[in-house]
């Protein structure tokens, strides 16, 4: 049976936790549309892009190709060929990402990739605007929410561990930025799709929170069996 299934919800909400993890219980491909805007912006910084002069912003989408691979059991961004999933995940990248991620013409660049990718095969994606932009027809959807302070905390554990030296009131400033601009942009904002089911995450540990959303999906695939035995 062959599902989509989109995750939305602000930064540092364990999206790409909760999605990873459905994944790996579901044999789905993983589809981290955030780590691709990680990767124009990466791309931007790194070649000099203005990011504010269209001409310059649309020759270079057409010199960036992003794919991903598994690499020693995790999934891995590539940018023209090289491994930036360290290099994506710097506060760099993160405090343009949102300004970069609000142009047009790179999220109609990369709702292209992901709309094809989710055209071949069962896949769970997360970012901000799956449920409503992406894959609006999506078989299951979830909105995450967490608490600021709980988000900011999961982001400074997190760069930690990759290595990355971050100061814990700039991670929590450049959250409440990110999260401003994500829900006011004007094309594609972040917003919860009528559908969609809301998990507050503040308080549950990645395992509930994982088997909340199998659940979802195991009740998901049962109605439609019943469905396909009805017809």
């Amino acid at each position: 049976m062959q599902l989509i299934i989109a995750i939305d919800g602000h930064s540092s909400c364990g999206k790409s936790t909760l999605a990873k993890g459905l994944a790996k219980a579901l044999h789905y491909a993983y589809l981290d549309t955030g780590a691709m805007y990680r990767a124009v912006t990466l791309y931007f910084l790194d070649n000099g892009i203005d990011h504010n002069n269209p001409e310059a912003v649309d020759e270079a989408l057409r010199h960036i190709e992003i794919h991903f691979e598994h690499v020693q059991g995790k999934n891995h961004t590539f940018l023209n060929g090289k491994d930036v999933e360290r290099d994506i995940r710097e506060m760099r990248v993160s405090n343009l990402v949102s300004p970069v991620s609000t142009i047009s013409a790179v999220r109609r660049a990369m709702v292209a990739q992901q709309k094809a990718i989710g055209r071949r095969r069962s896949i769970v994606a997360d970012g901000r605007d799956i449920g409503t932009v992406v894959f609006p027809d999506a078989e299951i959807k979830i909105f995450l929410t967490a608490d600021v302070d709980v988000r900011t905390s999961r982001r400074h554990l997190e760069l930690a561990a990759r290595g990355i030296d971050a100061d814990w009131d700039s991670i929590r400033k450049n959250l409440i930025e990110r999260d401003k601009i994500d829900s006011t942009r004007a094309d594609s904002p972040l917003r919860k799709a009528d559908d969609a089911v809301i998990i507050d995450n503040t308080l549950l540990s990645e395992e509930e929170q994982l088997e909340m959303a199998l659940d979802m999906v195991y009740a998901r695939m049962t109605a439609t069996r019943k469905q396909k035995v009805a017809k």
